[in-house]
């Protein structure tokens, strides 16, 4: 079946596109406003986009009330924002800091999940995340005035102790740290237990192998 994007419904298009793009990881953004108000929020359309330089994007969407939700208008504001990544035993605290709390309640203390002070940036970094990025805007671009695709370079990285292999080649236990992803109807998710390896085949190895 194909579909016409332009006679889709935005929210159709949103159950399509997100219901097919599997799995996305999960990060709670935390952020500062120009007052110096504590904002977190979760985002799944998040992903590293470049590592030199190093840079994550995060997609934020329109608000409910058809404006710029409140990372993005802080971010703006700052320049400044923290990406922490989510284990399965943040789970359920992620999902809270999702809820539609009114302007000015603190999403974290609602999820019970403590601060910890970033080495680079204003804006705390959450202590339970076994990784969080300090970054810094790079650059945004705007579909609409309500929503923004931020590019954000890295400035500093922290990784717990206990999931550092190799600290000198940045080499992490990835299956240890037990992210997990989002996945349909913006209330499905999957681990990252279930695991498969498979090595990235060379020319020289296809042509010593004699398949081409």
């Amino acid at each position: 079946m194909q579909f016409d994007f332009k006679a889709m419904k935005p929210m159709d298009r949103y159950e399509l596109l997100l219901g097919t793009v599997l799995p996305r990881p999960i990060t709670i953004v935390t952020t500062l406003s120009a007052d110096g108000a504590l904002n977190a929020a979760p985002y799944s359309l998040f992903n590293v986009v470049s590592h030199d330089p190093p840079v994550v994007m995060i997609a934020v969407l329109p608000h409910p009330e058809r404006r710029l939700k409140d990372t993005a208008t802080n971010i703006f504001a700052t320049r400044e924002f923290v990406v922490n990544l989510v284990p399965r035993s943040m789970a359920e605290a992620m999902n809270i800091t999702n809820i539609d709390a009114p302007p000015g309640r603190n999403e974290l203390t609602l999820a019970d999940l403590e601060c910890a002070s970033s080495a680079s940036v204003k804006p705390p970094r959450i202590a339970t995340s076994p990784a969080a990025f300090e970054c810094r805007l790079l650059n945004a671009l705007s579909f609409n005035s309500d929503q923004a695709v931020i590019f954000g370079e890295v400035i500093t990285a922290f990784v717990s102790d206990d999931f550092v292999l190799d600290a000198a080649h940045g080499i992490v236990d990835a299956p240890k740290l037990d992210l997990f992803g989002a996945m349909h109807a913006a209330r499905w998710y999957c681990s990252t237990a279930d695991r498969f390896e498979m090595i990235r085949p060379t020319w020289k190895q296809w042509v010593d192998e004699g398949k081409v």
